[in-house]
């Protein structure tokens, strides 16, 4: 009899973390809510990250001209990404760039604002401008260090000027000199700032394996502040993603727990709406040999945070585009207007036999409602 309830509550819980369960939205239809950034016939473009100021409609938007590498591309958005500028100027440096760049805010402890752009590979290079993206400085190494898809990830602490920063690496940039293990080692890191982004820590190993590639880190506090939870990538696809959390501001993490399949895919981005749930923008990718129905595609979860600690499904899974391609898209940025409309940019192949563009898509959650209530 015992084996029996046994069998059931496994038989349960298998099914209550198939991501069919879930509500499924696909806007990838819907031109309406969708806006060409930039697209050049014949040229791949790829790979960008946002910033939303003060202003709160003012976004910035970077990214390279090619895959995960080449020239800086710098574009803005004046009204909540509605509409985008003209390429606009750039440092010469930033055509040297040999990664996927990085935009972030910083804060100093005497409330110094500063944009910085990061650059990543060996060394890791940042770029930053003091007067709200209209100039920048030349990129310039941070240390004698580098790695992959550097400052993918980026926490305010709670001290003043005071941040964590993370990212990955597999042994081939983190040195001057490649040292890669057999099997690969993949190391997932972590930097502080202590003077609002001028100078960062050396780099420590958060965790470590070669049985499964934890990376592309992407961060979101609790919502009372007093824990960051950081979902990743598992690289080996050898399982679903996985999450870990801190409650002393990024000193200690907790072991990696995998997440349900619903979750899981890569570049994981999360920001809250005003009414207090979490959006989570990704690619969605699932271990080898299993397949969803939205595999490979940009997507949207949507959920609570309690659904991050308890591991439960959550409220949504949101089909934001089709990608044409096995899974090369949705490096996203996500940014939050106060009027509570989420402007998700992000390239992916969105045209048959045509080379990736960058993409916007603006909606707010009310939206989604209303068609989860006629499905």
């Amino acid at each position: 009899m015992k084996q029996i309830l046994i069998i059931i509550t496994l038989y349960c819980f298998v099914l209550c973390q198939n991501s069919s369960a879930i509500i499924r939205i696909d806007l990838n239809d819907e031109k309406s809510f969708q806006i060409v950034v930039d697209r050049e016939p014949g040229q791949y473009l790829g790979h960008p990250s946002t910033c939303l100021l003060e202003d709160g409609k003012t976004i910035l938007c970077v990214y390279p001209k090619g895959h995960g590498r080449g020239a800086i591309i710098y574009k803005k958005s004046t009204n909540g990404g509605l509409t985008w500028s003209e390429r606009l100027p750039t440092p010469k440096s930033w055509e040297t760039s040999k990664e996927t760049p990085t935009i972030h805010r910083i804060i100093d402890a005497r409330g110094k604002k500063r944009l910085i752009l990061w650059s990543g590979l060996y060394p890791a290079r940042f770029s930053i401008s003091e007067d709200n993206g209209n100039s920048w400085s030349e990129l310039k190494p941070v240390g004698d260090w580098g790695g992959i898809v550097v400052m993918g990830s980026l926490v305010q602490l709670k001290s003043p000027g005071h941040y964590l920063a993370l990212f990955h690496d597999d042994g081939r940039y983190f040195s001057a000199k490649p040292v890669v293990q057999k099997p690969t080692v993949m190391t997932l890191l972590k930097t502080f700032s202590t003077d609002g982004g001028l100078s960062w820590s050396k780099p420590e190993a958060i965790f470590q394996s070669s049985e499964i590639h934890l990376c592309e880190p992407g961060s979101v506090r609790s919502p009372d502040e007093k824990e960051i939870a950081v979902l990743l990538r598992e690289n080996t696809r050898r399982k679903n993603s996985h999450i870990i959390f801190s409650t002393d501001e990024g000193k200690t993490f907790t072991p990696p727990q995998e997440i349900t399949s619903v979750l899981t895919g890569d570049r994981h981005t999360a920001k809250y709406a005003p009414d207090g749930r979490l959006l989570v923008s990704f690619r969605k990718k699932s271990p080898a040999k299993i397949q969803d129905d939205y595999e490979g595609d940009w997507v949207a979860w949507v959920g609570k945070y309690s659904d991050l600690k308890n591991n439960t499904l959550g409220q949504y899974l949101i089909r934001l585009k089709d990608n044409l391609h096995q899974w090369d898209c949705a490096y996203p940025g996500v940014e939050v207007l106060p009027d509570g409309t989420f402007v998700l940019v992000t390239y992916g192949h969105w045209e048959k036999d045509e080379p990736p563009y960058i993409l916007c898509i603006r909606f707010k959650l009310e939206q989604i409602d209303e068609k989860a209530k006629r499905k």
